[in-house]
């Protein structure tokens, strides 16, 4: 079910519509939706992938959007129990889902999400800090850090990708080579997770990006490849098993 609207935000966000009203609508011929076609990844199986009204197909991305969401919340649940640091990083993780599906449609990494994550994650490091870190001493620096750290790495690079490839990005019509959409998301990414772990995410995400990058630029020949999915990705990775390779590198030196 919060994969279903994690859709509706998907959809509605990068196109300035509310999340709210009106109810869940086929984009093609706009008829509401039933409440028996709604059910999450059931109803795509049971219309077989188009719109009962109008028989469009309906995109596969709905029902991979919600079972996506199902797998991460067990996956929290695994863990971090039942408690407030599962929902928390429910949150965080639904907000990289639409941040990263959007991207990928449009290029864009929506403000509403990064700079409000932004404000709640420093918000919880300073009220309620066992919820994003095992250790509550120097919460709030640790997520300070994080956002500084994180959105400052990403523009740094930025700014490098731009002098080292100012011609390449001036015959693609481009004004810089890194978003600053990706300098807040990776803030975002920093204010959740930390200083520490916000750094191994910035050396995650590249390899990341350049095994998947490459093969999507070799098969569609599309020279620009969205990074927000990869930063996503490094993030999750680095959520459930960062510490565990930091304390490992940390004991092998």
């Amino acid at each position: 079910m919060i994969g279903s609207f994690l859709n509706v935000c998907i959809y509605r966000l990068p196109r300035g519509k509310s999340i709210i009203m009106p109810p869940s609508f086929c984009p093609n011929c706009k008829q509401r939706i039933k409440w028996f076609d709604n059910i999450p990844a059931v109803s795509f199986i049971i219309l077989k992938g188009k719109c009962r009204y109008c028989r469009a197909a309906i995109s596969a991305w709905y029902p991979m959007v919600e079972i996506l969401t199902a797998i991460i919340f067990c996956l929290n649940f695994f863990f971090f129990g039942f408690t407030f640091s599962f929902w928390v990083w429910c949150f965080f993780l639904s907000s990289l889902i639409v941040i990263s599906f959007i991207d990928l449609k449009f290029q864009i990494i929506p403000e509403l999400i990064t700079i409000g994550s932004i404000v709640i994650g420093l918000g919880l490091s300073f009220f309620y800090p066992e919820a994003l870190f095992p250790v509550k001493e120097n919460a709030f620096l640790n997520s300070l850090l994080g956002v500084l750290i994180g959105g400052g790495s990403i523009y740094l690079v930025g700014l490098l990708g731009n002098v080292l490839f100012r011609k390449k990005i001036k015959s693609l019509g481009l004004n810089e080579s890194m978003g600053f959409g990706d300098v807040e998301l990776m803030a975002m990414i920093g204010a959740f997770l930390g200083w520490k772990l916000v750094i191994l995410c910035f050396l995650i995400a590249p390899i990341l990006g350049s095994v998947v990058g490459l093969a999507v630029m070799i098969k569609r020949k599309e020279e620009i490849i969205p990074y927000g999915p990869f930063l996503s990705l490094a993030s999750l990775i680095c959520l459930y098993w960062g510490r565990d390779a930091l304390g490992w590198f940390l004991m092998s030196m």
